[in-house]
C-alpha cells in the first residue's frame, strides 16, 4: 500500500534528469505532490516522478512571512518543480488558515487551554482542501505528502488503516489521527518506510536543491512571529492576573493566561521551597493555578471529538497504548467508551502534565486506532 523506493534500493538510484511536462506520456498515472518547500516533500515529488507518475506540485499559501509554508517555502517549492520539470500550482489558503488555525488557536488560549494546531491544520487546511483542489480543479484523484506515516487497506474491516512510520523518531502519525477514511484513501505517504537520513540521501542523489535545507523545528506561526508568546500577544494583548496555589493563596502575578500551559515549570517567576508546576488555568477568574508535581498528575482523562481511524468505534473497554503529547512515549491505558465520539482513559500509571486542548492518540503497536482532544479534568482547584 505504501508507495516509495525500498530503503535497500536507496543507495542505487542515480540523479534525476529533468523532463518537461510536455514529454510526460498521457497514460502515466497522475498525482499531486503537496510541496511545502522542505526536503521531505521535495523527495516525495522526485521519487514519484522517477517511478513513472505524472506529478504536479501544489503549494498552499498559508500566510505572509518567513517559514517553510510561507515566502521561503513557496520559492523553494517552485524551484523543485522547475528542477523536475513538473507543473507547480499555488493555492491561496490564507483565509482558510486564518479561520481554522489562527482564530482556533487564539480562542483556545483565551479559554485557558493549549490547542494542538498541527492536527487541526492537517484536517481542515491541508488534506481536505488539497484533495478537493486535486480532484475538482486538476482532475487528479490522489495526493502524496512528505509525512512520516504509513497507510494500508484492511480488506477484512473494509477500512484504511494508519500506522506509525518506520522511523519512530520522525513518526508523524500522532498529528494525522483526525484524518477521515476519504483522506486516507486518497493519500500516499511515500516516506513512511524511510528514515530521515535515508530521505536526505535520496534527495542528495537526485540533486534536489532542498537536499541540505535545515529542518524546521517550530510551528510556522513561531517561525513568522518569533515565538508563540509574541503571536498570542498580538491578538490577546496582556491581561494581568494572579498566580495562586491550589488553596487559592496568591503567590505571584502573570501578564496573561495565554503565556502558560499545564505542566509548565519554567518562567513562573515564583520563589518557593519546592518546584511548582501549572496544574490548571482558570480563564473565568484570569488565574494560573500552580501546585506540586503530584498535583499536576492524574490517573484518568476524558477525550472528546474522537475520530476512529483504523477500527470501528469501540463499544467495550479496550486496552490501548496512548500518547498524550507528540514527544512523549505511549503509555498503557484502558479506554472506556462513553459515546461514539467521547471516551475516558484510565492510565495504568498516573500521568504528569496531561494538557487540555492537546490530542490523546491511542495505538495497538504501530496501528493508530483513534484519537481526540483532551478535556479539562474535573478538579476542585
Amino acid at each position: 500500500m505504501v508507495i516509495g523506493l525500498s530503503p535497500a534500493d536507496a543507495s542505487s538510484h542515480s540523479l534525476l534528469t529533468s523532463t518537461t511536462s510536455s514529454t510526460v506520456p498521457t497514460q502515466r498515472p497522475r498525482i499531486v505532490a503537496a510541496l511545502s518547500g522542505g526536503v521531505d516533500s521535495s523527495t516525495v515529488a522526485a521519487i514519484l516522478h522517477e517511478q513513472g507518475y505524472a506529478v504536479e506540485g501544489v503549494t498552499l499559501w498559508l500566510m505572509k512571512g518567513k517559514g517553510q509554508c510561507c515566502t521561503d517555502g513557496l520559492v523553494d517549492a517552485a524551484t523543485i518543480c522547475e528542477q523536475l520539470g513538473i507543473p507547480h500550482h499555488v493555492v491561496d489558503s490564507r483565509e482558510v488558515f486564518q479561520a481554522n488555525i489562527v482564530d482556533y488557536l487564539v480562542a483556545g488560549y483565551a479559554d485557558g487551554i493549549t490547542p494542538l494546531p498541527c492536527s487541526q491544520c492537517n484536517k481542515t487546511v491541508k488534506f481536505g482542501p488539497l484533495l478537493a483542489y486535486a480532484r475538482e480543479t486538476l482532475g487528479i484523484p490522489q495526493i502524496a505528502t512528505g509525512h512520516y506515516a504509513r497507510v494500508r487497506f484492511d480488506a477484512e474491516s473494509g477500512r484504511y488503516q494508519l500506522l506509525r512510520a518506520v522511523d519512530r523518531q520522525k513518526d508523524q502519525s500522532y498529528f494525522l489521527y483526525d484524518l477521515s477514511q476519504e483522506h486516507l484513501a486518497g493519500t500516499l505517504f511515500p516516506l513512511g518506510e524511510y528514515t530521515k537520513a535515508q530521505t536526505r540521501e535520496i534527495a542528495a542523489q537526485y540533486g534536489l536543491a532542498t537536499a541540505a535545507k535545515p529542518e524546521s523545528q517550530d510551528l510556522c506561526l513561531i517561525e513568522t512571529h518569533g515565538s508563540m508568546r509574541n503571536f498570542l500577544d498580538q491578538y490577546l494583548g496582556q491581561k494581568p492576573g494572579d498566580i495562586v496555589d491550589t488553596q487559592g493563596r496568591v503567590l505571584g502575578s502573570h501578564e496573561g493566561i495565554h503565556h502558560y500551559t499545564v505542566g509548565q515549570r519554567k518562567g513562573l517567576g515564583i520563589a518557593a521551597p519546592h518546584p511548582l508546576y501549572v496544574v490548571r488555568i482558570d480563564a473565568a477568574m484570569n488565574r494560573v493555578i500552580v501546585g506540586t508535581r503530584e498535583e499536576a498528575t492524574q490517573t484518568e482523562a476524558t477525550v472528546k471529538q474522537v475520530n476512529w481511524v483504523s477500527m470501528a468505534p469501540a463499544r467495550d473497554p479496550l486496552p490501548v497504548e496512548v500518547q498524550v503529547r507528540y514527544r512523549t512515549a505511549a503509555v498503557a491505558a484502558t479506554l472506556i467508551p462513553e459515546s461514539e465520539d467521547r471516551v475516558r482513559l484510565q492510565f495504568e500509571e498516573p500521568q504528569f502534565g496531561v494538557t487540555p486542548g492537546q490530542a490523546a492518540v491511542w495505538y495497538h503497536g504501530d496501528l493508530l486506532l483513534g484519537g481526540g482532544i483532551l478535556e479539562r479534568p474535573s478538579r476542585s482547584f
